[in-house]
């Protein structure tokens, strides 16, 4: 392998780390609930080892780099290992990483972000301290923290991520009066679209879009169509038995939550397709903590709402949301009964956002941003 290293910059780690983030998002969508971890191991400027975690369950970066360089025939005592989040430090569904480093006789540890577990922050550091390593974090820890932000969030509070994803119009409307909305936006914004479910462990859409489109909900690439998990919010429980989440061969993946006052024979009727949740009311829509925490119960870290207008209002307006990602079509579409991205009854103030970005895909534009 041997591979060298970029020229140097001013500081010689960032090079190792960039390429240990790198190789971290190979797993894109992969390893949830754990979180994404790329590995380099250096000497002398020289890459010895490389690696990635690449499913739940399967080892971790460190553990795929030391192997790397093993097969290699190289020995990793007294080089440097670069990893992009903290070693963990206990036993889980695999040993701990931070044994397998110190056993290697590693020289140094480069961590970028930290373990956002309170329960295990910070003890990697001191385990390896303690074995004679040397270590150094927060080496971009931002870019690191960011491409975790779903793990970080779900390891703290068991809930999952969420965001609001809406393709509109520039006037913000997602489909007629009639309810036709196919192909608001081109091609390359549908694939960022399809990019964000690949990430998501969830998706989740209202009874008004499963009844007016029968979407699908599934992650279609060249090589193959999957499913994630589908919520659909249906109070009444009025999914028809034909609709796609119900009848095609993922039906396994859904669950549709219902209210206490939905009719029994549609419940039942329902239950022998999918599984079925009753959630408790909260207002005049069904409680979405309580569903936000049974998912999070469930190891599922992000949730993607993708509507319609009374969802994503819902969610926007309840202080669920934590990022939303619209796309902009350059169409008007106009109209009193056109329907909005976000409907509802309004907001009392208007909800600002921080912390946009704006991207072009193709002639859309897809700002996202996270509710200040």
């Amino acid at each position: 392998m041997n591979a060298k290293l970029p020229p140097s910059s001013p500081d010689p780690d960032l090079a190792p780390m960039r390429l240990a983030l790198r190789l971290a998002r190979r797993a894109y969508g992969q390893t949830s609930p754990n979180p994404l971890v790329g590995a380099v191991i250096v000497r002398d400027g020289k890459i010895i080892g490389r690696g990635w975690h690449h499913r739940a369950g399967q080892p971790h970066a460190e553990i795929e780099a030391l192997r790397n360089a093993a097969a290699a025939g190289h020995d990793p005592a007294g080089a440097t290992l670069y990893v992009t989040l903290e070693p963990c430090c206990t036993h889980g569904r695999t040993p701990p990483c931070s044994a397998a480093i110190t056993a290697a006789r590693l020289g140094r540890v480069v961590v970028a972000a930290t373990d956002p577990n309170p329960h295990h922050r910070g003890r990697a550091f001191a385990l390896l301290r303690e074995a004679g390593i040397a270590v150094t974090a927060g080496v971009l820890a931002r870019e690191a923290t960011r491409m975790n932000e779903s793990f970080n969030h779900w390891i703290v509070t068991q809930t999952p991520f969420v965001t609001v994803k809406a393709a509109q119009t520039l006037d913000g409307k997602i489909a007629t009066a009639d309810g036709e909305s196919q192909w608001i936006t081109g091609s390359l914004a549908r694939a960022e679209g399809m990019k964000l479910r690949t990430g998501s462990d969830a998706i989740l859409v209202g009874i008004n879009t499963v009844v007016a489109d029968d979407p699908s909900l599934t992650v279609r690439s060249a090589r193959a169509t999957t499913a994630k998990r589908r919520i659909i919010l249906d109070s009444r429980a009025r999914t028809p038995l034909t609709a796609k989440v119900v009848a095609d061969e993922f039906a396994a993946a859904t669950t549709i939550v219902v209210g206490p006052k939905a009719p029994a024979r549609r419940v039942a009727a329902l239950q022998r397709c999918v599984q079925v949740w009753t959630a408790p009311e909260a207002g005049s829509g069904l409680d979405l903590g309580w569903l936000l925490t049974k998912l999070g119960g469930e190891s599922v870290t992000s949730l993607l709402v993708e509507g319609g207008g009374e969802v994503n209002a819902a969610f926007l307006a309840g202080g669920f949301a934590h990022r939303v990602a619209l796309f902009f079509a350059p169409k008007i579409l106009g109209g009193h009964t056109a329907r909005k991205s976000v409907a509802g009854d309004g907001l009392a103030a208007p909800l600002r956002l921080t912390d946009v970005q704006y991207r072009w895909r193709g002639v859309d534009l897809l700002l996202t941003g996270r509710p200040a």
